[in-house]
């Protein structure tokens, strides 16, 4: 047994699914008919109503609040991308089970109980991949056989695709088993027990309702009765995948959104920092500019500080000439 202890963390939309069954529907479908009293269990009695005729009376009102517990269960599983394995072997619920799990696209066993389907999954999953080989057109497998020989393998390609034809494409082992009949599926409740997986399962008064996770009181030999509880299941996990499904679109928006405004903020900082990039560029360049003014200035003033330092030489070369002239004159005389 399992903790029954699975809350939901997530906020997903209102859409929580209450079983739209009442006690009168359960009630036409004959769901309150138990064994008689001689076969039944005596860990059932927490479900039974009263004795009438011999005959144990479910209490359908016990029925009700189970099967919605177990619902609520399954949509938490589902919403935590977990996936769910319907049982039903016995004649009665075979259709019944295979139509609802395609209709909530979940895997299903409608054929015997292979003894390790769960305990043994490794094995399964090459039945399976040989299953996949066999079914592939074209395959080197019928190649260079005699007739017999391919007959052999067709024969082989019926068997394995009678027994895994629910299973087929499951990768992985399920996060919960949803039983019809405890009692006669109680090989796969023992295996999900010893695996530790979760089992919501109809029991009827001969059963002994402890293995199960999630017991839903009820006649399990009633076609109705099976038809309206595996229905509300399948229904209440359709509604948890549509919800799911909204959310992922949600959160996908979402992400959208905000990828959009971090490309956005991307480009902005890009911008500011060209612009950053282009007035620093210009500062450098007017810097530039001033230096080389600067340089040119300085050089005019040099050259013409060269200019004025001939100039007073060559004055001062004529004053000495007209000296000497003078100085010659005066001796002269």
């Amino acid at each position: 047994m399992v903790n029954q202890e699975h809350g939901n963390d997530f906020n997903f939309p209102n859409d929580k699914f209450m079983a739209e069954i009442k006690f009168d529907d359960l009630l036409r479908t004959g769901a309150h008919f138990g064994h008689v009293t001689s076969r039944w269990n005596p860990y059932y009695e927490p479900f039974v109503l009263m004795v009438r005729n011999g005959v144990h009376i479910i209490n359908l009102e016990e029925t009700v609040k189970n099967l919605n517990n177990a619902i609520q269960f399954l949509q938490d599983t589902v919403r935590d991308k977990g996936e769910i394995l319907f049982v039903g072997t016995k004649k009665q619920a075979k259709d019944i089970v295979q139509e609802e799990a395609d209709r909530c696209s979940m895997f299903y066993v409608v054929e015997r109980w292979l003894g390790g389907t769960l305990t043994n999954f490794s094995t399964i999953k090459k039945s399976i991949k040989r299953l996949q080989m066999l079914e592939k057109e074209g395959s080197s497998i019928y190649e260079n056989l005699t007739k017999k020989e391919i007959q052999m393998l067709n024969r082989e390609r019926i068997k394995l695709s009678d027994q895994h034809r629910g299973i087929k494409d499951m990768r992985r082992l399920p996060d919960a088993v949803v039983v019809v009949d405890a009692n006669h599926e109680m090989t796969a409740i023992k295996e999900s027990n010893r695996l530790e997986i979760p089992v919501v399962a109809i029991v009827d008064s001969n059963t002994d309702p402890r293995p199960v996770d999630y017991p839903i009181p009820a006649n399990d030999d009633s076609i109705r009765a099976i038809q309206l509880i595996i229905s509300a299941v399948a229904d209440g996990i359709i509604v948890a995948k549509d919800g799911l499904n909204v959310v992922e679109e949600s959160t996908s928006e979402l992400d959208a959104v905000e990828s959009v405004d971090k490309l956005t903020s991307d480009d902005d900082s890009e911008n500011e920092s060209i612009s950053v990039d282009s007035a620093e560029s210009q500062t450098v360049e007017e810097r530039e500019t001033d230096n080389e003014g600067a340089e040119e200035s300085n050089t005019h003033s040099s050259e013409a500080e060269e200019v004025s330092a001939s100039e007073d030489e060559s004055e001062d070369e004529d004053v000495v000439e007209e000296k000497t002239k003078d100085e010659s004159t005066e001796n002269k005389e």
